[in-house]
């Protein structure tokens, strides 16, 4: 099962911080005398080598300095950034508003040729209809984002759709059964979504896969999950957004969304499933 966020944001820090140890040991430097070059107290030079403070780009400069490795420096500022940016709060991400969050995930919307997406609450985005999305972005927006632009969120994810009318992409999209059910819309906003997923289910690009209730599971339900290609995973949790990168847990995300494949059903059976939830509709 993948790990939270929390463990592979720390996995990421600690791995930096092992780097910067491995400098002082081959400079020959032990903490105290790393501290005295670099002005700093010792306890410092300890929160940063044991991952309990993260460091800033200046510190690294510094460190590098004092370890006379200042051609590494480059490398080690990089590699901070892709910490900082494997976790975004949503207050963090969502602070301008809504709309720029959905802006600026359209650059990686465009490159993916592969769409890998895993729904355990509410239906995938690429997927949504205009209703369905503004129910959504609406509920989201008075719950944590004090700036209302949910209009020019809606008309910026419905821009993002066009990429699932390109042929030359793939798309694969696991949905849990109950999400069929769960709507923060009308019944007949409701039924037009569920009348898009059977439309959408036919496109020769795309399979859509629905995991039902009534199964002995050999995964349990996760937190929603995105696979862009082989190269990036994005989870949405409670509390914020992570981006992972590194090759093995995209690979751990992968596995999971296999093993749910194997689980979810298709074709006329999944439009049957998607059927009954329009009949409970009334």
């Amino acid at each position: 099962m993948p790990q939270p966020a929390s463990s592979n944001v720390q996995e990421a820090r600690q791995a930096l911080a092992a780097r910067l140890r491995e400098l002082v040991k081959d400079a020959g430097l032990d903490g105290k005398d790393l501290a005295m070059l670099c002005g700093w107290h010792p306890s410092k030079v300890s929160r940063i080598s044991t991952a309990k403070t993260q460091p800033s780009e200046d510190d690294i400069r510094a460190w590098c300095r004092a370890c006379r490795a200042e051609d590494q420096a480059g490398d080690l500022i990089a590699s901070l950034r892709a910490v900082e940016g494997m976790w975004l709060t949503w207050r963090r991400m969502e602070r301008a508003g809504l709309r720029r969050s959905q802006e600026e995930r359209l650059p990686l919307y465009q490159r993916t040729r592969w769409f890998r997406s895993y729904c355990s609450w509410a239906l995938p985005g690429l997927l949504q209809t205009f209703q369905y999305t503004e129910d959504v972005l609406r509920a989201i927006q008075q719950q944590r984002v004090p700036i209302d632009d949910v209009a020019d969120a809606v008309a910026a994810r419905m821009e993002r759709q066009r990429v699932l009318q390109d042929g030359q992409r793939l798309f694969a999209f696991l949905i849990e059964e109950p999400v069929l059910r769960n709507t923060l819309s009308a019944s007949e906003a409701q039924g037009e979504q569920l009348e898009r997923l059977l439309t959408v289910s036919r496109l020769p690009h795309v399979s859509l896969g629905v995991v039902p209730v009534a199964q002995q599971r050999r995964q349990l339900p996760v937190e929603n999950f995105w696979i862009y290609d082989t190269t990036q995973v994005n989870v949405e949790l409670v509390s914020g957004y992570l981006t992972l990168t590194q090759p093995s847990e995209v690979k751990t995300y992968a596995d999971t969304f296999a093993t749910l494949a194997d689980m979810a059903v298709y074709g006329a059976k999944a439009r049957r499933l998607i059927t009954a939830a329009m009949s409970s509709l009334g």
